[in-house]
């Protein structure tokens, strides 16, 4: 089901998924306003959009409206959206200090989101007035080239704000699939268990990165390898949640050693520079995911004061 996409839509946090976010919003014709935490990671973050944007335009999509983008550490702004989107990085108290403090400035009818890969939305939920009013919106990187975004519904999720996520979703273009509160929900939780096995088989001697990935990219036709995608999330990322998964969930996610050493030895993939390939002759890969991490190139985008 499609719906009309809200008047104007909120992002708090400009970083790499915040901006995707964004950027996916003002190619629709939506009006977007982004917070951030102070003034030069506001100026970073409409510098990061608007090249998303002109890149867009460079491939024969139609520019937005110059005055459709306003970057910000005016968190005000916000009252009016119709959405807003969570999109600080993944420490969970951080999330909800955000979430609480735009909750005081939305309108009854307005529709709270957090971009979280593998939190639990009932978690971040607490302490907030409306939690009918909340989900997870869980987009992917690169959010202008994915075509999914995994719709996270908690336990007081009302189904009216289920049904306007999945309908913004699809009118985005994009294919929206509903998961019900789970750690990693599902396609964190599916990832991270077939990377942190691809780490171990390595550990344990059974191949090579090169023929783990190419086992996966040949004989599963998946588009990237489970290690080379290790490297472009970021083995750190990649730790964090399977430790959080494997509190939640047990054993079986549990982080092999060689992961903790690599990271504890600064190889952490794409960012450093070095991870299971060798990744020194590009530039500006900061990261990133292919669904994990929620948060943005900052370590505190959007934090509230």
């Amino acid at each position: 089901m499609s719906a009309r996409l809200p008047d104007r839509v909120g992002v708090i946090g400009g970083g790499r998924m915040g901006a995707g976010i964004a950027h996916a919003f003002l190619m629709a014709g939506t009006p977007v306003v982004v917070v951030e935490r102070d003034t030069d990671s506001a100026s970073a973050a409409r510098d990061r959009v608007l090249t998303a944007i002109e890149g867009s335009v460079r491939r024969g999509a139609p520019a937005p409206e110059p005055d459709h983008l306003v970057t910000t550490v005016d968190w005000d702004v916000l009252r009016g959206c119709g959405l807003v989107v969570e999109a600080v990085p993944e420490l969970p108290e951080l999330k909800r200090e955000a979430l609480r403090r735009a909750e005081g400035l939305l309108e009854p009818l307005a529709v709270l989101a957090s971009n979280t890969s593998s939190l639990s939305i009932d978690g971040l939920a607490s302490g907030l007035r409306r939690p009918g009013a909340f989900l997870g919106m869980h987009f992917f990187n690169p959010v202008p080239a994915s075509a999914l975004v995994e719709v996270v519904a908690g336990t007081a999720t009302a189904p009216s704000a289920l049904d306007l996520a999945t309908g913004w979703v699809a009118a985005l273009g994009k294919t929206p699939v509903v998961v019900q509160d789970s750690p990693g929900f599902a396609s964190s939780r599916l990832g991270v268990l077939l990377g942190v096995e691809a780490v171990r088989m390595v550990e344990e001697g059974v191949a090579s990165p090169e023929d783990i990935d190419a086992a996966m990219t040949l004989g599963y036709k998946h588009p990237v390898g489970p290690l080379r995608l290790t490297d472009i999330v970021g083995l750190d990322v990649r730790l964090d949640i399977a430790e959080y998964l494997a509190s939640e969930l047990g054993p079986r996610f549990e982080p092999p050693e060689l992961l903790r050493r690599m990271v504890a030895d600064g190889l952490l993939g794409r960012k450093s520079g070095r991870g299971f390939y060798d990744w020194s002759d590009e530039t500006g890969g900061t990261g990133g995911t292919a669904g994990e991490g929620g948060g943005g190139v900052s370590r505190d985008p959007g934090r509230p004061r």
